[in-house]
């Protein structure tokens, strides 16, 4: 596209649809799995664990889009797909039917994070991407606004606990597939020439890139981080719920407004410290997180539940997104959408599937009546990040040449 402002606005666009997209009716469903359909807490976690096993298809869909067909239209099928499917699960009860349609509306869906990257860092420098990202973030707050319209709208007095969401996650995936087309033009890059191996198919080739100890290091810390990051995103509203608080998509969606700000200065703080320092500045916030809500169940003081959903910005910004630069820059020019296909299905797909399981089973251990024990579960992801963080800073080694603006394209 001729004109960069038009491509940047309509980037900008495409992330604002796909996280709204999302967040309108994932947000809540723990709640609406937990609480309103009476599931048992196995069931709860095999459900939500329809996101990490969504994003285990990403290498795969990052293969198509390198190889076969142009990025912005396989975007348009995969959103087009994830709204017949919401639409379906809107209609299931009981929890074979849910699992079925949510799991196969996830499979769709989740490989659109890598993808949605790939095509912004396609159009635009690195060092824009958290800008354009920005608008994603501002997509999950207002799914929180979209929810109290809805609920005018329908002329309901309850949104979260319905499957109203999942009829407006739908309505949206049918208008972000037609706005997609669009955006601007993302041709496949690899070689069609090239003899297509079982390597290909599943996106592997990327596994080559491990033998950089920096990016090995890099993943396997992601991946282990997911974990204790997953005990907040994926049952914050279980906790919110057990603490009493009302209004819990609104209150969620504090760390989403907060991340608006956040992702805008992520371009400066990776220009002014490097990669490296970015990370563990991304790390650091989620050890405030869990020590700060560990503070609030202990002193019964849910001011400190806000400072910890407020830093998820900081995590998500200088963590996740930050990671997202590194790895287009670590990735070959044929490989750019099929390794962040791999940042995501290590991440949010291998390590988010074990965050799930594991924290589900931790909920259920330390399960107190019909509450839980937050405290002690806040103490374990507070400990295990900040081993985490103590990993990194002394196993990343960035390279004198890779500081400062020349890491940053």
């Amino acid at each position: 596209m001729k004109n960069p402002q038009i491509a940047m606005f309509r980037l900008g666009v495409m992330m604002f649809m796909q996280y709204v997209l999302l967040a309108v009716w994932w947000v809540p469903m723990a709640a609406y799995l937990a609480n309103t359909l009476k599931l048992e807490m196995h069931q709860v976690s095999l459900i939500l664990s329809s996101m990490a096993i969504g994003s285990m298809a990403s290498p795969f869909i990052g293969v198509i889009a390198d190889r076969y067909a142009a990025s912005e239209k396989v975007l348009a099928m995969l959103n087009l797909a994830t709204g017949v499917l919401l639409l379906f699960a809107t209609q299931q009860t009981h929890f074979t039917g849910l699992l079925v349609s949510v799991m196969l509306a996830m499979l769709c869906y989740m490989p659109t994070w890598s993808l949605t990257s790939a095509i912004a860092m396609r159009h635009a420098p690195a060092s824009q991407f958290p800008r354009i990202r920005v608008l994603g973030s501002v997509g999950w707050v207002a799914s929180g606004i979209f929810s109290q319209v809805a609920i005018h709208v329908f002329d309901v007095s309850i949104f979260d606990g319905t499957a109203l969401p999942l009829y407006c996650g739908a309505a949206i995936g049918f208008v972000a597939a037609a706005l997609n087309l669009f955006l601007p033009h993302t041709p496949a890059t690899d070689d069609k020439s090239r003899k297509l191996s079982v390597k290909d198919v599943l996106g592997l080739n990327v596994i080559s890139m491990l033998k950089e100890r920096n990016f090995f290091i890099f993943m396997l810390i992601s991946f282990l981080a997911v974990i204790p990051f997953n005990l907040y995103h994926l049952y914050g509203s279980m906790f919110l719920s057990d603490m009493n608080v009302k209004y819990i998509t609104v209150t969620m969606n504090w760390g989403q407004f907060a991340e608006m700000f956040f992702l805008v200065i992520t371009t400066t703080v990776m220009i002014k410290y490097g990669i490296r320092k970015t990370l563990i500045f991304g790390l650091i916030a989620m050890v405030v997180r869990y020590a700060t809500f560990y503070l609030g169940v202990a002193l019964d003081q849910q001011a400190y539940y806000i400072t910890g959903i407020l830093v998820h910005g900081l995590i998500f910004g200088l963590f996740f997104v930050g990671g997202q630069v590194y790895t287009d820059q670590a990735a070959p020019d044929n490989m750019k959408a099929q390794a962040q296909g791999f940042l995501s299905f290590a991440v949010w797909g291998a390590g988010y599937l074990i965050g799930t399981f594991l924290n589900g089973y931790l909920i259920d251990v330390f399960r107190l009546g019909d509450a839980c024990d937050w405290e002690t579960l806040f103490i374990i992801s507070t400990l295990s990040t900040c081993v985490l963080l103590g990993l990194l800073a002394l196993l990343f080694k960035e390279k004198t040449a890779e500081r400062g603006a020349k890491t940053i394209r």
